[in-house]
């Protein structure tokens, strides 16, 4: 009785629908091509929706493609650039469970198999439609008899594999949530990383906005230790669209508001203010969860940068406030967030480590005193875990101490090391 993993290809494991790109790539130069582009994509919505059988939609689709193999490989190499960014950085996860991953498509091997085969998946385990074409190579149907092609495909196909075991789907289309509605899986998760189907997302058990979610709710090993759509990213005053437009596409969860108030702060994983709305040493004692300060402009109070010092929050602020330079301030939150850099920060040492794959990354800020490192060492030794690279820096106040570490650990590990005198702020990167 094992554990099985059912991911959809278009808009889940790929930012978009293949054969929506195809239709692009093959009908560039035709004088219709807008319209005909616009049919193809009220298709795919209306059979992702559930307003359309999905055989409908794609015998509807391929007649109007107009695609050869020169089309599809042009198809391929774009689709490579285009697989959703958290599983991109996810690929472990695949690596580690090539027996339990199956990629279950309404779409088509022939630019399916290419994308995913580079993350580990195998070729018997991708279940999708197969293209049929002329002597010249241009599409000219599909295999109807395949159960993909037909609608509930899915659901036959899963009955057809008869697996045993506990099995999760993970899709945004009508098409995944049939196979819960079945019964033939334990758990629908609504993919909404690249697109949202209200229709989908309200039968759903699980919305998870990235892979990362769908890692972190099932306890399995992640390229990042906490999903960013969990963490708060508090706006005050006026702070760069872009800026915004980047926090976004990193996941986090952007809340707005006129002020900064105690409580927002007390939720919040990450502020960007601007230099007429910053905290007050008061509210940085109770912002237990804060991490980091992005400020868009100058942070004129010492008592501030101490503040967050104390309390282990970083600040990145920029004095010139160039508005050319909007992404200045998020790069460096971003790269503190996922990477431990402190670089250009107002407050803390500065410390760039280098990214050492096939580790797990902790941080440890702790007040500024002789013999912690000494300690934090010694709660690896105890453990057996082997240190690949540390890294110590300090300044008058906190000394931060980047581990990266070559196996495994267990909360007994995290527990001992938060639990270390002096110590300020613990967190798992990775």
């Amino acid at each position: 009785m094992g554990q099985y993993y059912i991911i959809d290809f278009d808009s889940t494991f790929t930012q978009v629908e293949a054969l929506d790109e195809l239709a692009r790539i093959s009908l560039k130069d035709h004088p219709g091509r807008e319209q005909i582009y616009q049919q193809i994509e009220d298709l795919t919505n209306a059979a992702m929706e559930g307003k359309l059988s999905f055989a409908d939609s794609l015998e509807g689709r391929i007649r109007l493609l107009s695609a050869n193999r020169e089309h599809l490989s042009q198809l391929v190499k774009h689709l490579r650039k285009k697989v959703s960014p958290s599983f991109s950085r996810n690929s472990m996860f695949f690596k580690n469970h090539q027996d339990e991953v199956l990629i279950v498509s309404g779409g088509f091997k022939e630019f399916i198999t290419p994308v995913v085969s580079e993350y580990y998946i195998k070729k018997e385990n991708i279940y999708a439609n197969t293209f049929e074409f002329n002597e010249q190579g241009d599409i000219i149907g599909y295999d109807r008899s395949n159960p993909l092609s037909q609608e509930g495909g899915k659901v036959k196909l899963l009955k057809e594999l008869n697996l045993q075991g506990e099995i999760h789907g993970i899709g945004d289309g009508y098409s995944d949530f049939q196979l819960k509605e079945s019964g033939l899986i334990k758990k629908f998760f609504a993919f909404t990383e690249n697109i949202e189907r209200k229709s989908v997302v309200e039968k759903a058990d699980h919305v998870t906005p990235s892979l990362d979610e769908f890692l972190y709710i099932n306890r399995l090993p992640r390229a990042i230790s906490y999903p960013k759509n969990r963490i708060k990213c508090l706006v005050v005053g006026k702070v760069e669209e872009e800026a915004l437009v980047q926090m976004q596409k990193e996941g986090y969860n952007i809340r707005h508001h006129d002020e900064i108030k105690e409580s927002y702060l007390q939720e919040a994983g990450v502020l960007l203010c601007d230099e007429a709305h910053q905290p007050t040493p008061e509210q940085l004692q109770n912002a237990g969860r804060l991490k980091v300060i992005g400020c868009f402009g100058k942070v004129n109070s010492r008592k501030v940068m101490d503040a967050a010092c104390e309390n282990g929050i970083i600040i990145f602020d920029d004095p010139k406030h160039n508005p050319r330079n909007a992404d200045f301030i998020p790069k460096r939150v971003i790269a503190f967030m996922n990477e431990g850099k402190t670089h250009t920060s107002c407050n803390f040492p500065d410390l760039q480590p280098p990214r050492i794959n096939n580790a797990h990354r902790l941080i440890h800020i702790h007040k500024n005193v002789p013999g912690i490192l000494a300690k934090i060492n010694e709660v690896f030794a105890r453990h057996n875990i082997n240190i690949v690279g540390e890294f110590l820096v300090t300044n008058a106040q906190i000394g931060y101490v980047i581990t990266d570490v070559s196996s495994g650990y267990d909360e007994q590990i995290l527990s001992e090391l938060k639990a270390i005198e002096n110590t300020i702020k613990f967190r798992l990167l990775y």
